[in-house]
């Protein structure tokens, strides 16, 4: 077959399975299970379109990852009545919609996502942002890999909705959908913009804890950065710093390694897999990053199941895991995901890199927080507690739990009794909670009289 009727097979396999936003939602029915994309790639205006089917439909149950927006589906249906939105991993869009008992959150562990997706959900309509075909008939899953292979793979229909603002990010595995895995093509009319996640400005203490971080790299480290602040500062220490011959093995792609990138410091030759290569499976932040990534080979996308297996990995020497944390305890169990009650945020993948870096060889798991939070109220306390708030989930268990970082230095977990972990984690603490905890670490039984000479 030549190329030109080859083109014209696939095109003609476009044409009839392009249909409107409205047509397309068609196919969702009372009781389905609809998987929207994840992160920068969810659907707008199949969102739309299926809101608008509001009055037809009842217990219509909708997955996401981490939502960026306030789906049009919520917003029509303030009680629940006929969409049920669930989230895998809360953003700021989701918290503010589960505490209006309008989201759920889903528990899972990141890495599981493709026995998960395999065996224990079911979807029925899958809707997926994309990139125009190209000439070859694929559709690329533009900023986020993660589990949408899975998805497409398991779903009963899936629709794409393709939009001319998507960047096309090259991968090894998974980053693409053939015309042939579509039953639908949804060409977007407004081609919104990717959205712009912010990272709000550094503060003192996170320069602090910064500096305490770039205290124990090295060169060749191989680099997973979390979201936030202070992991942004990190970036820019490291991209000004003499550091050499970084490589990336994240979860998340984020503005920080552009400039590091751009500024020589990444250039992954120590790598011992995928050198060279900046692996990833999903990416939010400007359009700094969005352009960097367009067509750049550099960048690597791959599904979660490769990019947060902790056994793939510890397959690179030194990885440097960089996340932050809400709460730590005495027992040095880390809260990460809740507050109480109040679901922030989701495990994600911070227990996989947190073991996998552990395994790895010269690797470094590092829990990032300041030593106290300021509430609503003006009162200031402590992250590190005797126990963790009532109803606060743990993330890492303090089997699993490295080293633990603040503005007041590093702790290490690993290889510690329990009346050493309490010890080195109040020596991190703010000093005006020390002689509390010390209190408390005492009536737990986790104090030796002997520490205090030490603090």
């Amino acid at each position: 077959m030549n190329v030109e009727l080859s083109q014209d097979l696939l095109l003609n396999q476009y044409q009839e399975k392009l249909v409107t936003a409205d047509d397309a939602v068609k196919i969702v029915k009372s009781g389905d299970w609809i998987q929207y994309g994840e992160f920068a790639m969810q659907p707008k205006e199949l969102d739309v379109a299926l809101a608008r089917r509001v009055n037809e439909l009842e217990d219509v149950k909708i997955r996401c990852i981490t939502m960026t927006m306030i789906p049009e589906v919520v917003k029509v249906d303030p009680e629940r009545k006929h969409f049920h939105l669930n989230d895998w991993h809360f953003s700021a869009f989701s918290r503010a919609m589960h505490d209006k008992d309008l989201c759920s959150y889903i528990p899972f562990a990141y890495h599981e996502s493709r026995k998960l997706t395999e065996e224990f959900v079911d979807i029925d309509v899958a809707f997926v942002l994309t990139t125009p075909m190209d000439a070859n008939g694929y559709f690329n899953l533009g900023t986020s890999n993660s589990i949408t292979p899975y998805v497409v793979e398991k779903a009963k229909k899936v629709v794409v909705e393709v939009n001319t603002s998507v960047p096309v990010c090259l991968g090894s595995l998974g980053e693409s959908i053939h015309i042939s895995q579509v039953d639908y093509v949804v060409e977007s009319v407004k081609n919104e913009k990717m959205p712009i996640l912010e990272t709000p400005p550094p503060t003192d203490i996170d320069r602090k804890i910064a500096v305490r971080v770039m205290e124990m790299m090295e060169d060749g480290c191989c680099l997973q950065l979390g979201i936030g602040a202070m992991p942004n500062v990190v970036g820019a220490m490291i991209a000004d710093s003499d550091l050499k011959d970084l490589g990336v093995h994240t979860e998340m792609l984020v503005d920080s390694f552009v400039d590091m990138h751009e500024s020589g410091r990444i250039t992954g030759k120590m790598k011992t897999i995928d050198k060279g290569k900046m692996v990833y499976t999903f990416a939010m932040g400007t359009d700094k990053l969005y352009n960097f990534m367009h067509n750049n080979p550099v960048c690597a996308s791959y599904p979660v199941h490769y990019t947060n297996d902790p056994f793939v990995i510890s397959r690179n020497d030194k990885v440097f895991g960089i996340n932050n944390a809400i709460e730590v305890d005495l027992y040095s169990q880390v809260a990460s995901e809740s507050s109480g009650f109040r679901q922030i945020s989701g495990t994600g993948g911070q227990m996989d890199f947190i073991y996998g870096a552990f395994r790895s060889k010269g690797g470094k798991g590092l829990i990032c927080m300041s030593s106290t939070a300021t509430l609503k109220d003006g009162s200031v306390v402590s992250r590190i507690r005797p126990t963790l708030s009532p109803g606060t989930i743990v993330t890492v268990p303090r089997t699993l739990n490295h080293y633990v970082v603040t503005e007041y230095g590093v702790a290490t977990m690993k290889g510690r009794t329990v009346w050493q972990r309490a010890e080195e984690l109040i020596n991190i603490a703010h000093p005006d909670f020390r002689d509390e905890l010390i209190k408390e670490a005492d009536k737990m039984h986790l104090w030796r009289k002997t520490n205090k000479d030490d603090l």
